[in-house]
C-alpha cells in the first residue's frame, strides 16, 4: 500500500501525539517520511521535543535574593491600562 503524503500543517497538529506515541502506525510512518524531507518540520519537532524535556523535568530554579521585589516594583511602574471604548 503506498504511503499518502502529509502536509506540514497536519504534521504540526500531530507533533505532540507523535512525541507521546499516541498515533497510528500509518500516521507515524507518514510523519517520519515527511521529517526526512522537510527540514522546517524537523526543526519544529526538535524544538517541541526540547520544550517538553525542559518543562517536563520538574527542575525548579532558585531566583536571586530580592528578585520578587524587583519584579513587582517593575510591574507597579508600568502605565495603567487605558480603558477601550
Amino acid at each position: 500500500m503506498p504511503t499518502i503524503e502529509i502536509s506540514c500543517v497536519e504534521v504540526w497538529r500531530e507533533i505532540s501525539n507523535y512525541l507521546d506515541e499516541d498515533i497510528s502506525v500509518d500516521l507515524r510512518e507518514r510523519m517520519e517520511k515527511h521529517f526526512g524531507a522537510c527540514a522546517h518540520c524537523t526543526a519544529v519537532l526538535d524544538g517541541t521535543r526540547n520544550v517538553v524535556g525542559l518543562v517536563g523535568d520538574g527542575t525548579l530554579f532558585q531566583m536571586p535574593q530580592g528578585f520578587n521585589k524587583r519584579l513587582y516594583d517593575k510591574i507597579r511602574e508600568l502605565p495603567p491600562n487605558v480603558p477601550r471604548e
